[in-house]
């Protein structure tokens, strides 16, 4: 039983570097989608921006897909609920991304300025939308999330497509656009020259500063907002499920554990270290610092958020004493060791060929070389 437990602990903290690693890759190439407007002012430069994020955005997006697969695997119970319940905003998740792949092959296919300024425009769409619903999503945790359990373990969404943009998941949205469109910013002026340089520049100070903005203001936010408490669980021996567990909303702060471990203090340290740090190292054209920085950020951030969730993965309002907790919605003891023994080989192999691929392909993008390349987007 401590094995398992151990599991669950180590899976979660597998996930949560997932999530990390899909915020700093995929949040790079979406912001880079998102600012394309502004820091490309004519055709020439947004090919430019383009190409600085083309030959690796479509690799990125495999931790995407490693962090469904890792909720679809090892918490498959969070999988189905929240994708039952979320139907809505993963549909619109989903064709929004569609229009990604569409926008990078297609854009540069024709020389009409109306067909080329129409996917510029998919490309915004297809960058800003994502990370919204992206930090809208963890913003909806900390408020709770309308779902119920039938006795067969039948979940039921009792909320509204509406509902999950509150104010408070609105606001960690922002975050997360200002920290994507702080890392498009700051790319942008690893591959760039001249003018694009300065905008990027520009643009990564002011968001920069506007997530230190928005992540002290989602703080002070939890601090007053009614956390989730397990009161009691099944006894010894017998099987964690969300119908044999007793848990109360409202009656404790969700900086409870911050409260209980003080050296968790250091993750929203980290996060602020990063933008502030970021916020100079772009004023000094440092931009591959402040990539890394920026990166740093990223992981306050989300580690800030799970410290505060632990051990819940998707809290009920409705019904809290059915909410789902790294306890009660993992994969069985057997499962969560052979998907370890695979996430030891391949993780660390993806994290080696993403380097390999940035470390081949660094240098900046020339717009003449790209106006002379008949392959480039």
């Amino acid at each position: 039983m401590e094995n398992y437990v151990i599991l669950q602990v180590i899976w979660w903290l597998l996930l949560g570097i997932l999530l990390m690693g899909l915020a700093i890759m995929v949040g790079m190439d979406m912001g880079v989608g998102a600012i394309l407007r502004y820091v490309g002012r004519t055709d020439i430069e947004r090919r430019v921006a383009l190409n600085i994020i083309g030959p690796h955005w479509d690799g990125n997006q495999v931790w995407f897909v490693l962090g469904g697969g890792a909720i679809f695997a090892a918490f498959p119970l969070v999988y189905a609920t929240a994708f039952s319940g979320f139907y809505v905003v993963m549909l619109l998740l989903l064709w929004t991304m569609i229009l990604r792949p569409v926008g990078f092959e297609y854009r540069s296919k024709l020389l009409s300025p109306a067909w080329r300024n129409l996917w510029d425009w998919a490309l915004f769409i297809s960058g800003f939308v994502p990370m919204l619903v992206f930090g809208a999503a963890f913003g909806n945790l900390f408020m709770g999330v309308p779902f119920h359990f039938e006795w067969n373990m039948t979940s039921f969404y009792t909320g509204s497509f509406l509902g999950l943009l509150n104010p408070f998941a609105i606001l960690c949205g922002l975050l997360a656009v200002a920290l994507a469109a702080y890392m498009g910013s700051v790319t942008i002026m690893n591959g760039a020259e001249g003018v694009m340089f300065e905008r990027a520049r520009g643009l990564a100070r002011t968001m920069a500063i506007a997530a230190v903005i928005l992540f002290a203001a989602g703080g002070l936010w939890v601090a007053n907002i009614g956390g989730f408490q397990i009161i009691s669980g099944p006894g010894a021996g017998v099987a964690q499920t969300p119908l044999q567990q007793v848990v109360s909303h409202g009656s404790a702060s969700w900086l409870a554990n911050y409260r209980v471990y003080p050296l968790l203090w250091l993750l929203p340290i980290t996060g602020f270290f990063g933008m502030l740090s970021g916020l100079l190292a772009a004023w000094a054209r440092r931009s591959h610092l402040a990539w890394w920085l920026g990166a740093l950020a990223w992981i306050g951030v989300i580690g800030t958020a799970g410290a505060a969730l632990f051990p819940f993965m998707l809290p009920s309002s409705s019904t809290p004493s059915q909410s789902l907790t790294i306890w009660n919605s993992s994969s069985s003891e057997l499962t969560l060791t052979w998907m370890l023994g695979f996430a030891l080989v391949f993780v660390p192999l993806i994290v080696w060929y993403t380097s390999w691929a940035f470390y081949v392909m660094r240098g900046k993008v020339l717009e003449e070389e790209v106006a002379s390349d008949e392959h480039a987007y």
